[in-house]
């Protein structure tokens, strides 16, 4: 069983820093290229299918997270995953949602460019915690 949980924090870990990267390098920037006029139905579409896809990813992660910490005997790692997680959460919901929020106003290049430059936390985050996933399964998988 646990086994089955250090390889799911693995998968979710690649999926999630996968879709940050993509988010960073290429979603983002193509905000400064929407047209004024065109701006807000797109921020609309973008908050709602861009939930669509992460809020049951990062919330099947903190469950991972919690259920990790509970049933692992590796109780630093795993509270160092749960605190990157968390951490991640609070990036997301003081840094990336007010950004969006004052996107959905319209078209704000300052905006655009402060979205871009504080989702790096996020990136970073998730790119540790992958490294951090696949450390703590080395003696529960077959990695290495």
């Amino acid at each position: 069983m646990v086994s089955l949980l250090f390889f799911f924090n693995i998968i979710i870990s690649s999926i999630l820093l996968g879709l940050i990267l993509v988010i960073q390098f290429v979603h983002y920037p193509s905000f400064y290229f929407i047209a004024k006029k065109d701006f807000d139905l797109f921020t609309r579409h973008h908050s709602k299918s861009i939930s669509l896809i992460v809020i049951p990813l990062m919330l099947f992660e903190a469950s991972l997270a919690f259920a990790l910490v509970f049933l692992s005997s590796q109780l630093e790692l795993t509270l160092f995953n749960l605190s990157l997680v968390l951490f991640i959460w609070m990036s997301t919901f003081c840094l990336s949602v007010p950004c969006h929020q004052k996107l959905n106003d319209g078209k704000n290049t300052k905006t655009i460019e402060k979205l871009i430059i504080t989702n790096w936390p996020r990136t970073i985050l998730w790119a540790i915690k992958l490294g951090l996933a696949v450390w703590m399964s080395k003696d529960h998988l077959d990695l290495f």
